[in-house]
């Protein structure tokens, strides 16, 4: 196998050319420099954060866990009695209570600890002068520079006095401490209760430490624990336990390597006792994933380790089941930004990723290497494997979880992801999850889409770092390489698509035959399988990145509409947190995993969190909580946190509630569909039909679902599925939404709003048309708060013992004046932009100025400016396109007929292009009648039909 100092360009390969089996590198085994060493141990202020991916390399060198030149003081000020085994005797105990920079802690310690402690340095001493061996130099030298003999414990007056014996005790202890020698010696540190990752500034407090006994097993996932494997099948090793304000760890003091993490969580307990642990001297920790048992050497050290770990870990916000049944609690006033459109997501996130100094944490459905984050590509500088290998190269730790796709059923190609990373830099760590088979995990999927940076920034949302995905808010349907179309690209993303005048003919300028490796003066916007129409044809070959998927001078591509959300301080320790969860709960359950080359990963501590090495611009303040859907197979937890947040946000909304979401399927019935989503917009309608007060429902999702079929031949049944449940949600059967406001009648027009999105251009001198692709998953209420996520609406997403995902919810903290029903408003500034700048662009108001999107529920915006450009925009589509799905094909028979049609845009394209000067903006309606005579549930001799309706639902 090739040195890891090799470099390594990933190249494109069929996947059958490679060893799938072997990764490239094995080991991280990069020695750190003189230079890098001094550079994590020199600060006074604590040692910085990267110690952590260090510890193994920095115990062979030998570097000091206490601060180099700064001193370390004790004050003994403090004595307890105890009784001693014989219960004749009674001890003394003192507290101990030491300073090392702006680092505090406390021990309790007996007299005989201070005798082992002087025994162990003065037979220490003694072996340096008596054994001459060169791994002793660095000692001998300590031991030079000692400028008067080690403190005596023995033989004076003054230890016969017990009312100054603490003061004496004090003084001899600060005496050895002055000392070089005797400070870094093992014993003293252990007296003093010092490890490797005592004084890292970003693990917060230096916590409580100590040598403990552990013994193993006790992890709560499924096939791990054999029958009696608590009681029989365990072993115990001798650990150093270390507890921090938000996790507790073990690690190998010999090597220097972490062992285990813990973190905190609701269900965190710490119980006592032979009843608990089935040993005696036993402390049992108890958490959602784990149940870890430890040994102390004594009754009276089991009772302080209980005791100083709950009084440690009782500030810790995660003991609590927060807001909406969460992890984590709303955080004020933090910084935050929205994106509409992967453009400015993409930029953002590339400058962000270029800040990083030492962790960078990727979870996403998809992930394409070859994606890139600015555009249009001159240079490989972008690329997202470039950065991440720059950044690697760096000493940046970066660790991607990909979702480990079932390969008959996803193209995704995730083995070609994971590959093509780790054979870049040993840095580069990726994980797949999960086993299907092992973990009995078939159906569901992990569907987060997160970057967090440094702990520090994070980006939450519902665009993967894949191909497909970059769009911005003029939602081109073409892509052949002319300049003035990358300078467009290069405008702000505010302002209209502009396709009332439809795109301009072009040719395929010579780039397109080029070697896609030299990218000098490319001015194509998306390169390869990135200009792609999955609907059409889905991906195939992403192994071969650069070569196209369609026929860009033929086919259009289908536009990508998305949101994403960027945080800071506490809450992207929160979106860390839930990453570093799910990486070590993968690592102990995965045993290909389980090798040191996959570290676990430490939270940051919250109280440094407001330490901002990064800004996104354009960041606004606002209160932030992060929510989750997880369950035991994900994550080795269960919430549902997000669906209870949409539950919670339509049940208290006053006006209006905006929703934007690739699924929509809901209106639980107890069999089949289980999420309330649809239940609580229904009883928000009939609230403000009975209390006759103005409420607005907007519902934007893709015409189609986002299957490869076609739809004028039915679409085929995975289409046709989903189609089915959306009606079931929107107008057909008993459940359904419009089926449950039969008290408002035909009234239902003036509270709710169903529509999709399409646009058209003009490609290779003939006019196209094409669905917007929805893919957001976001919800928008009175202007005054928001949320942002991976989670679609249905059960897959929100249920939590089905897909993972995660989401950011966002109320805004100050007000400013606007309108809400004709009367004076106070919005909230960060939700009213986002509310705006959606709109401004469905509407049209971008370039027509005439359209005013201040009120959104006044009936002038809802009636005329929504409702009537939607449902004139689906006429003139039908007019020039014959387009689908649309109102008026209620059969498969209409269906066949209607698609045999000619249409203007072939008969008559002058006349067509005419016809759509009377576009406006991007709405259509919802085709709410497309098919609705006919059965569109699989039939049940396909393979479709026989998977569990869940897969749909």
């Amino acid at each position: 196998m090739a040195s890891p100092e090799d470099v390594i360009e990933p190249v494109a390969q069929s996947s059958a050319a490679q060893k799938l089996g072997r990764r490239r590198f094995m080991h991280d085994t990069q020695n750190l420099s003189p230079d890098e060493i001094d550079g994590l141990m020199s600060s006074s202020e604590g040692r910085p954060f990267l110690v952590v991916h260090h510890l193994p390399e920095l115990k062979e060198e030998g570097v000091p866990f206490l601060m180099p030149g700064t001193p370390i003081t004790c004050r003994v000020d403090n004595t307890e009695k105890y009784t001693t085994r014989s219960k004749v005797h009674v001890g003394t105990l003192y507290t101990v209570r030491l300073t090392h920079g702006h680092f505090h802690w406390t021990v309790k310690r007996k007299y005989k600890h201070f005798q082992e402690l002087h025994r162990d340095l003065y037979k220490h001493k003694m072996m340096i002068h008596l054994l001459p061996l060169g791994r002793f130099s660095k000692d001998r030298q300590q031991l030079r520079a000692m400028s008067e003999e080690m403190p005596s414990l023995h033989g004076t007056e003054r230890t016969r006095r017990t009312s100054s014996k603490m003061k004496y005790l004090e003084e001899y202890l600060n005496g050895l401490l002055e000392n070089v020698f005797c400070r870094n010696d093992h014993s003293m540190l252990e007296f003093l209760s010092v490890g490797a990752l005592s004084f890292v500034t970003d693990l917060g407090p230096k916590g409580l430490e100590g040598p403990i006994s552990k013994r193993s097993g006790g992890h709560r996932i499924q096939g791990l624990n054999c029958i009696g494997h608590h009681q029989i099948c365990f072993r115990w090793s001798r650990r150093w336990l270390v507890v921090k304000d938000s996790f507790l760890l073990y690690m190998n003091r010999d090597n220097g390597s972490i062992n285990f993490v813990l973190l905190f969580d609701p269900e965190f307990k710490v119980k006592v006792g032979r009843a608990h642990t089935d040993t005696k001297y036993g402390v049992c920790i108890e958490n959602f994933a784990r149940s870890l048992i430890i040994k102390c050497s004594s009754y009276r050290q089991t009772h302080w380790w209980s005791h100083e770990i709950n009084r440690f870990a009782g500030t810790c916000d995660f003991l609590k089941v927060q807001r909406f049944c969460g992890f984590a609690p709303p955080r004020e006033n933090m910084l935050t930004k929205w994106y509409v459109n992967g453009s400015g997501y993409f930029a953002d996130l590339a400058d962000a990723l270029e800040q990083a100094k030492e962790e960078i944490f990727i979870t996403d459905w998809w992930l394409s290497p070859e994606v890139f984050l600015k555009r249009p590509a001159t240079d490989n500088y972008w690329r997202l494997d470039h950065i991440l290998k720059r950044k690697a190269e760096q000493g940046v730790k970066v660790c991607v979880m990909l979702y480990k796709e079932v390969e008959m059923a996803l193209g995704i190609n995730s083995e070609h992801s994971k590959r093509t990373l780790m054979n870049m830099h040993p840095n580069i760590k990726v994980m797949r999850h999960p086993d299907h088979v092992s973990s009995v995990v078939f159906l569901w999927a992990h569907h987060e889409k997160m970057v967090a940076i440094d702990q520090t920034v994070a980006f939450v949302g519902g665009i993967d770092l894949a191909f497909g995905r970059w769009d911005n808010s003029q939602y081109r349907l073409t892509d052949l390489g002319l300049k003035e179309k990358a300078d467009e690209a290069l405008k702000p993303d505010t302002v209209d698509n502009g396709v009332a005048e439809g795109q301009k003919p072009s040719e395929p300028d010579k780039q397109a035959e080029q070697d896609p490796g030299d990218l000098t003066g490319n001015t194509k916007l998306w390169l390869g399988k990135d200009y792609s129409n999955f609907i059409r044809k889905d991906w195939v070959q992403l192994d071969r990145p650069f070569e196209d998927n369609i026929d860009r001078t033929q086919v259009p591509r289908m536009p990508w509409r998305d949101l994403s959300a960027a945080v800071h301080g506490r809450a992207a320790r929160d979106v860390a947190r839930h990453f570093i969860q799910r990486w070590n709960f993968t690592k102990i359950f995965k045993n290909k995993y389980k090798d040191d080359f996959y570290p676990y990963l430490l939270p940051k501590s919250h109280c440094t969190a407001d330490n901002l090495t990064y800004t996104v611009p354009g960041s606004t303040k606002a209160k932030v909580q992060v929510l989750r859907s997880a369950d035991r197979w994900s994550t080795g937890t269960c919430e549902s946190s997000i669906l209870n947040a949409y539950i919670h946000t339509i049940e208290n909304s006053e006006h209006y509630i905006y929703i934007e979401n690739q699924f929509f399927i809901s209106c639980a019935d107890g069999k089949t569909v289980h999420n309330g989503i649809g239940d609580a917009i229904v009883e928000r309608i009939l609230r403000a039909h009975r209390e006759q007060k103005k409420y607005r429902v907007f519902v934007v999702v893709p015409l189609l679902p986002g299957f490869e079929g076609d739809i004028s031949a039915g679409g085929g049944n995975a289409i046709q599925a989903i189609l089915h449940f959306t009606y079931r949600t929107m107008c057909r059967g008993e459940h359904s939404i419009l089926s449950r406001l039969r008290e408002v009648k035909d009234q239902w027009t003036e509270y709710i709003s169903l529509c999709g999105l399409r646009t058209h251009a003009q490609l290779s001198q003939s006019i196209v048309t094409e669905l917007i692709y929805v893919h957001s998953k976001t919800l928008i209420a009175d202007d005054r708060c928001y949320i942002i996520g991976s989670a679609n609406i249905n059960d897959r997403s929100m249920l939590g013992s089905r897909d993972s995902e995660m989401a950011v919810f966002v109320e805004d903290e100050e007000r400013v004046p606007s309108v809400m029903g004709g009367e004076e408003y106070q919005a909230g500034p960060l939700t009213l932009a986002l509310r705006k700048e959606c709109f401004r662009v469905l509407v049209g108001a971008s370039s027509d100025p005439s359209i005013n999107i201040e009120d959104p529920i006044s009936d002038d915006f809802f009636f005329l400016a929504w409702n009537a450009a939607a449902k004139q925009n689906a006429i003139i589509y039908d007019q020039v396109f014959k387009c689908l799905p649309y109102n008026t094909v209620h059969s498969m028979r209409v269906l066949k007929e209607y698609s045999s049609e000619e249409r203007l845009c072939d008969t008559d394209p002058e006349k067509a292009a005419e016809e759509l000067k009377g576009i406006r903006g991007l709405l259509v309606h919802y085709p709410l009648r497309f098919l609705c005579e006919e059965n569109l549930l699989p039939p049940l001799a396909t393979k479709e039909g026989m998977a569990p309706v869940g897969l749909w639902t």
